[in-house]
């Protein structure tokens, strides 16, 4: 899950193509992110995770490598890889943070995300009602048609809302803003599976409405009112989040 939108074409359960190397990064950073691999604690020998995943120990250790670099694992001469503290993730990585919706999430960092998610968007929809070109207009009006076209399909409909907001971040012209769409994805896909088919459904139907105010305000360039319309999307997001949380369950469409 490496792609923007891999996250969210996951949802209907469809296998995605991978290859050994891809598998076995994400069945470690899984298990490190849900605890299966609790912090501090030494992953199993060589053998043993060869032995688990099926791959060979050149594989396996390209993985451990590639975790290594996104901070969540430590490898020690003598003592063997251990699992650094949560504080040393890079948690704006996209990978790091689509494997967070396969665990289960305290409320205190799903109140995070969110705060940070408002912080950086509600700047792209200030940025973007300024410096919106009408090329940029044309494709929010076309993907927000999109939303209304598959309301139906969770995927789908997640999937377009999430070209929504990569094209505001296109159009904010900041590239630091363009780089947050992981976070905005994890969001996304909480938002999409919590509650009820009923309430998911009704969700859906909602968020299509916001996101169609706010491109609306973007096109007659009124920033202030921009930013008051991607703020209540996101606290709406914020607040499906944490109501359709449910601790040690499986997710709703998984």
């Amino acid at each position: 899950m490496s792609e923007p939108g891999s996250l969210l074409r996951s949802l209907s359960g469809r296998p995605a193509a991978r290859n050994f190397h891809t598998f076995v990064i994400n069945e470690i950073g899984v298990a490190i992110v849900s605890g299966k691999f609790a912090v501090g604690t030494i992953l199993p020998s060589d053998a043993e995770m060869m032995a688990s995943y099926g791959v060979s120990r050149t594989v396996l250790r390209e993985a451990l490598r590639t975790l290594e670099a996104k901070g969540m694992v430590e490898a020690r001469p003598k003592v063997g890889t251990r699992v650094s503290q949560r504080s040393r993730w890079n948690l704006f990585d996209q990978q790091v943070l689509a494997w967070h919706f396969e665990a289960e999430l305290e409320a205190e960092f799903l109140v995070g995300l969110f705060d940070i998610r408002a912080a950086l968007e509600t700047r792209a929809a200030d940025l973007a009602a300024r410096r919106r070109t009408a090329e940029q207009i044309r494709l929010l009006k076309y993907w927000v048609h999109q939303m209304e076209l598959v309301n139906g399909d969770v995927e789908s409909h997640a999937l377009a809302v999430l070209e929504v907001h990569r094209v505001i971040a296109e159009a904010s012209g900041n590239p630091l803003l363009r780089s947050a769409i992981g976070l905005v994805e994890l969001t996304l896909a909480l938002v999409a599976v919590a509650g009820s088919e009923a309430e998911r459904a009704a969700a859906r139907v909602a968020l299509t409405t916001l996101s169609r105010e706010l491109i609306e305000m973007i096109e007659a360039g009124d920033a202030p009112g921009a930013v008051a319309a991607m703020r209540a999307i996101i606290e709406f997001g914020g607040r499906r989040a944490l109501e359709g949380r449910r601790p040690g369950a499986a997710r709703g469409t998984r």
